[in-house]
């Protein structure tokens, strides 16, 4: 008994000193480890700051190497791969990521996040939109709407775009107005295809969506007109005129149409005096020239008081088309087709966001994607 005791004596300070031995060792083990992982970190951070991408990169893939399970640095590797264009490259680091069965839920949500960007920026838009898609129920599941709606604007499913548009209704920013345009989309495409029936559904539910948009009121007015119907269309546009006078001027000489057509010429003709005094603009006198006969005497002077207040060669051209005695026929044939020529390139749509310009309106810019960004308004002044 006094033998084992001895023993025990001697052997539970050796297993101390032992164990304590032992701790440190690890301790700085540790430490040696986590210095050298920020160390290379900052190194490839310092690189990134001096635009020297291809060191900052090289430094960054070293530490990854030297520690796999560095969440941060896959993420800043993977970004720097991003934005260097090597998207194939990016795009392993964060599948690399997603492998990982000891990532946290937050970094497993960052990581999906920046495959489906990197998937967007390489035009792999079948894979962003399942990235994207992934990202629901998480923190960034408004982001990936958002996305997801810009990926169906650019791929024209309107009905997508859509239903996305109408999840995001509710988030405190209003998607009406492209509710609405999307809808109309959706009529005219199924116009085009023969189904008409479709056609008043969509633009149903864009007046519905926003009571207050020109474009399906513009949209069916068109419609009644093709049908045969213009006190239809007259009705959709007079609501046109009063609430969007504006964007009534796509539709003047068209009004102009539909109202000889319907024989109501006379109030027509007092709508555009009227529409003419309030904003000026060279379709409405045009579409007052429809309804007049070519020798009417009020031609004149409405084309020189338009010309007064917004000088272009546009009305120059409609004023040259009224020659006088002391000029000849073919002295202002060829002045008009001069002034045609000229005006041709000048008769174009500006987009107020981009600057983006075409000669046909566009509801949607081609260039930035915004939309009602261009004015109804032609730019053709001197």
């Amino acid at each position: 008994m006094d033998f084992d005791l001895q023993w025990l004596l001697i052997g539970v300070p050796v297993a101390f000193a032992l164990g304590w031995m032992a701790s440190r060792f690890d301790l700085k083990q540790l430490k040696r480890e986590r210095e050298d992982a920020p160390r290379a970190y900052f190194k490839g951070l310092n690189l990134l700051l001096n635009e020297q991408q291809d060191k900052a990169i090289d430094a960054f893939i070293q530490a990854v190497q030297d520690d796999p399970d560095t969440t941060e640095l896959h993420f800043a590797l993977g970004n720097l791969f991003r934005r260097r264009g090597e998207f194939e490259r990016a795009v392993r680091v964060h599948e690399h990521l997603l492998g990982r069965s000891d990532l946290k839920a937050g970094d497993r949500a960052r990581a999906q996040r920046a495959l489906a960007q990197d998937y967007m920026k390489a035009g792999l838009f079948d894979r962003a939109e399942a990235a994207w898609h992934a990202l629901e129920g998480t923190p960034f599941d408004g982001e990936a709407r958002l996305a997801l709606l810009s990926l169906y604007e650019r791929s024209r499913d309107w009905q997508r775009a859509a239903d996305i548009a109408r999840q995001l209704e509710g988030g405190g920013a209003s998607f009406a107005s492209r509710i609405a345009h999307y809808e109309c989309e959706l009529a005219e495409a199924a116009d085009a295809a023969g189904r008409p029936d479709d056609a008043v559904a969509a633009l149903d539910r864009a007046r519905t969506a926003a009571p207050q948009a020109p474009r399906p009121w513009l949209l069916a007015g068109r419609r009644a007109l093709r049908q045969g119907d213009p006190a239809r269309a007259l009705a959709a546009w007079d609501g046109l005129r009063e609430h969007h006078p504006a964007t009534f001027l796509l539709v003047a000489i068209d009004y102009a149409h539909a109202a000889r057509a319907a024989g109501r010429a006379g109030p027509a003709h007092t709508a555009l005096t009227a529409a003419l005094m309030q904003r000026p603009a060279l379709e409405l006198v045009q579409a007052l020239e429809t309804l007049e006969s070519p020798d009417d005497p009020a031609r004149l002077p409405r084309l020189l008081a338009q010309l007064q207040q917004q000088p272009s060669l546009s009305g120059a051209q409609r004023l040259l088309a009224l020659p006088p005695q002391a000029w000849t026929d073919d002295a202002w044939a060829a002045l008009r087709a001069a002034v045609a020529r000229s005006v041709a390139p000048l008769q174009r749509y500006r987009c107020a966001a981009c600057g983006f310009e075409a000669q046909h309106y566009f509801w949607q810019c081609p260039g930035c994607l915004s939309w009602d960004s261009y004015p109804p308004q032609r730019l053709d002044s001197l």
